[in-house]
């Protein structure tokens, strides 16, 4: 049984991969970098199943949506999410990096792109 604790979130796991469910958990507990948004809207790729896959949390990554290492850098507490898709399939994967659902476009990318609307109109009326 593993067990991790971060900022107040206690996780046990008894899974095979505690490892994924412990990098979420420090992604939403510890994270001390904000992603950048790497784009407005999500990447539409071919996923090939049972080999392993590393979209980019960062947003630095100039492979998008995948990772290059990049986070190394600029994001050091932000590593890639690492996925096996069970079969061949095309996903939807996430741009904006700031989905509920990562690796996977959840529609969150609306909120961002509103939000740089409306930093836009504000900077323009002041």
């Amino acid at each position: 049984m593993n067990v991790f604790v971060a900022s107040k979130c206690y996780l046990v796991s008894n899974s095979a991969r505690p490892w994924l469910v412990c990098l979420t958990a420090t992604r939403l507990c510890s994270q001390k970098s904000k992603p950048a948004v790497a784009a407005k809207m999500p990447f539409r790729v071919k996923l090939t199943g049972g080999k392993r896959h590393a979209w980019c949390a960062c947003g630095h990554s100039k492979k998008q949506p995948f990772c290059d290492g990049a986070h190394k850098k600029f994001a050091p507490d932000l590593p890639p999410l690492r996925f096996v898709p069970e079969k061949d399939c095309m996903a939807m994967l996430c741009g904006c990096k700031q989905t509920g659902n990562p690796p996977y476009c959840d529609g969150t990318h609306f909120k961002v792109i509103f939000r740089s609307i409306k930093d836009y109109v504000l900077r323009k009326s002041s």
